[in-house]
């Protein structure tokens, strides 16, 4: 549930963009549409008391930044940077966990479930570091090489694909791991 709701703007972009017959009226209102449901995101779960993730503010502060440029300048140049903006930052973000704290992101997050040697958590981490840069390359690719249109389908289906492939590489890798008894997992 959670992973249809971090996408929920994304979908509602890319069916807003689908409405008006030209591309360029497509973008305005997908991007206005992406802004709102942004938002409408942070304030229920606000009002809810839920917690907000860090990444979910910048996501949110980039999206209203490029967004609001994209729509004051009607220039759909600024929202198409917003993917590649976003996926450099988490690649900041986990390089920069290989040098703050004793954990690195991955490891945060994912060894309450695995035990894995030290040296695979840094390859991870890396791993993803190197993913979310290629992911941003590929998008300014894709946004300023292709029509418009190509680059929304891109935005959802490609990245969304490239994702899933990438998290099922990961699953294959660390499957050498599995049958490992647990005292032979904790170096390399």
């Amino acid at each position: 549930m959670k992973f249809f709701y971090d996408l929920l703007p994304v979908i509602l972009f890319f069916i807003a963009f689908k409405i008006p017959e030209d591309p360029t009226d497509g973008v305005m209102l997908a991007t206005g549409v992406a802004i709102i449901a942004s938002l409408l995101q942070v304030a229920i779960q606000r009002l809810r008391g839920l917690p907000v993730d860090r990444m979910q503010l910048v996501t949110l502060g980039l999206l209203v930044v490029l967004g609001g440029a994209t729509l004051a300048l009607q220039d759909e140049r600024f929202i198409k940077w917003k993917p590649t903006a976003v996926n450099w930052l988490f690649a900041l973000v986990f390089l920069g966990s290989e040098f703050i704290g004793r954990k690195n992101l991955v490891r945060r997050m994912m060894e309450g479930n695995i035990v894995l040697p030290d040296a695979v958590w840094t390859r991870l981490n890396l791993g993803w570091c190197a993913f979310f840069v290629i992911m941003g390359l590929a998008n300014l690719y894709v946004a300023f090489n292709f029509p418009t249109e190509v680059w929304v389908d891109f935005k959802l289906f490609g990245m969304l694909g490239l994702t899933l492939l990438f998290v099922l590489a990961q699953g294959v890798y660390l499957a050498r791991y599995a049958d490992l008894p647990v005292s032979d997992k904790g170096g390399e």
